[in-house]
Order: structure tokens, then sequence, then C-alpha cells
């Protein structure tokens, strides 16, 4: 199976603002944005039968929308939640609390949210069962940046709390051809 990985687009006045499961607009640019993602997805993705699968947030769900594809909402595509971090700038949240997680946030969890290991769970989990389902096929994934680092990470041979290095801009797209086994 090979896997595309394809992060939504640009998002508008979410600057210093924790949001994972808050649905924030979209840019201005996300027309431009999401004809880009088509074109370079024109270039190295051959003709359908591929299979589409997308986050069930707004920003994920509307750039699927524009590929011409059926889209199934995958819940397991979604971006880490944060409980009751989400949707509240980054500055307003408890110091204490917020240095806690960023000191080990692949395991802790911000209040009434999860870890990175519980968005890598159900990250990994989509990933089986879609190897199961297409074996021989092409899927893609509209998706966020964690899930999208939490899948390459041991992949690329890094280990979880590194994941963040890896660059996930807006509309990026990120193959992965394998068995898929982390």
């Amino acid at each position: 199976m090979t896997l595309l990985l394809i992060r939504h687009t640009a998002v508008m006045g979410a600057g210093g603002l924790c949001y994972g499961r808050t649905e924030v607009p979209l840019a201005a640019s996300f027309a431009a944005e999401a004809a880009a993602v088509r074109a370079a997805l024109h270039t190295t993705l051959a003709p359908q039968p591929w299979t589409l699968y997308a986050s069930p947030a707004l920003r994920c769900r509307l750039l699927a929308e524009t590929l011409d594809a059926p889209v199934t909402l995958d819940p397991r595509l979604g971006e880490v939640d944060f409980g009751d971090w989400d949707g509240h700038a980054w500055d307003d949240l408890p110091r204490a609390a917020l240095d806690g997680w960023c000191a080990d946030f692949v395991h802790a969890r911000p209040p009434g949210g999860e870890s990175f290991k519980d968005l890598i769970a159900r990250a990994e989990d989509f990933v089986a069962d879609v190897a199961r389902r297409h074996a021989d096929g092409t899927v893609l994934a509209v998706t966020h940046a964690g899930i999208i680092r939490a899948l390459l990470a041991p992949r690329r041979g890094l280990g979880y709390a590194d994941a963040f290095s890896i660059a996930v801009p807006h509309g990026s797209i990120h193959a992965v051809s394998e068995s898929l086994a982390p």
C-alpha cells in the first residue's frame, strides 16, 4: 500500500492559540492552496482508483472535498485532543501545568485531553486498518501535522520525542510506501 499523508491548508486567526480539536477558519488563500495540493497530487499520483480519507475537522474535510473523490471521514485522523486547553491562548494556560506537559508531551496529557502516545495509537490503528483493506492500493489521508509526525517519526528512525523536528508545512504531502509497520 502507498499512503499519502496530506496536511490541511493554512488557517487564520490561530496564532498563539492552542487548537487541536477546535475548529478554526481557513486562510483566505484556501482556493490557491487547494489548487496547489491538487496539482502536486496530479504529478505524483496515479489515476484513480485510490481511496480518500480525512479527519472530520472542517480544515481537512474542505480540502478533501476538492479532490474529486468520495471522502470517508475517520476520527482517528483527528489532531491531538488538548482537552481543557483546546481553544485557549497558550499564554493563558497555567504555566506549571504547561511546563509539566512540555517536559514529557509524549506521555503526559493536558487536563481532559490525550497524550502524543494516545494520538500515535489511533494513527497506527488507522494505518493498520487501511493497510488490511487496501493492501495493493493507494490511500490518501487529509489530516494534521500531529498525525503526520506520529506516523513518519518511527519510519524515519526518530524517537517520538523528536517527531516535531519533522517539517510538515500546510498543504504538504508525505508519502509512505512500505508494509507500514513502524
